[in-house]
């Protein structure tokens, strides 16, 4: 088991493409919008120049920026764009936010009892994190992977993005996921920094996720500061 530790962090570029990703589907970086140049953007970041152009060629390559030559970066904003937190469906009420995660602990256990059931094996992999959005601490997140995807799971190979360590070190894809949302109590192992009390009622999520085949693989349960953070599925213009 491991605890207080952060998850290992995305490259600083691709931390960078998907918080404005994530701020363009938000309407905070609107369609048409004019970037400020590149060095001041970098600036402002604190990042390099070189490592923002990566981020940028990343969205530009998604369809979600031009780059004219002599002009600038400009905002292409458009539905149903894959990226790593795709599925993430927590944002700042103020519009995005980057996410990250501290991995909180990790242990092989028997399934919860009141969990719909996903997979095969009695036993799954039991992740517990602390999710931030742009720094703020967000949401308590439990997430149980079915045992059977894995033999073994070491704390310090878990990525920020657990459906990109799915993907990368275990070979299996989360394809799809259905999510039932509402308010519960802030569990018993809240983590100080988390701002509503244990028995507080929080916003709360429950969800499935499936495989490729349709398999429920994964069960988790998310509370989160209903203060500073809302869910939102956004639907695609028709």
């Amino acid at each position: 088991m491991a605890r207080g530790r952060s998850s290992a962090a995305l490259p600083k570029h691709a931390q960078i493409s998907e918080m404005l990703i994530r701020d363009i589907a938000a309407g905070r970086l609107a369609d048409g919008a004019r970037l400020p140049p590149e060095r001041e953007m970098a600036e402002q970041l604190g990042i390099a120049v070189g490592t923002l152009r990566k981020a940028l060629e990343a969205l530009a390559t998604k369809g979600l920026l031009d780059r004219v030559q002599g002009s600038g970066n400009y905002v292409r904003a458009r539905d149903g764009v894959a990226s790593i937190y795709s599925m993430l469906r927590l944002e700042l009420k103020a519009g995005g936010g980057l996410p990250t995660a501290e991995l909180l602990g990790v242990q092989r256990l028997a399934k919860p009892a009141d969990a719909p059931a996903f997979g095969p094996s009695p036993e799954g992999w039991r992740f517990r994190r602390l999710r931030f959005l742009g720094g703020v601490p967000a949401a308590m997140e439990e997430i149980w992977l079915d045992g059977a995807q894995a033999a073994h799971v070491a704390a310090q190979d878990v990525l920020e993005s657990l459906y990109l360590f799915y993907r990368e070190r275990l070979g299996l894809v989360i394809l799809s996921a259905e999510d039932r949302v509402g308010f519960a109590p802030v569990p018993a192992w809240r983590d100080p920094r988390f701002p509503p009390e244990v028995g507080d009622t929080a916003g709360y999520v429950e969800r499935i996720a499936r495989d490729k085949a349709g398999t429920p693989v994964e069960f988790s349960r998310t509370w989160f500061d209903a203060e500073t953070v809302t869910y939102i599925n956004r639907i695609g213009r028709g």
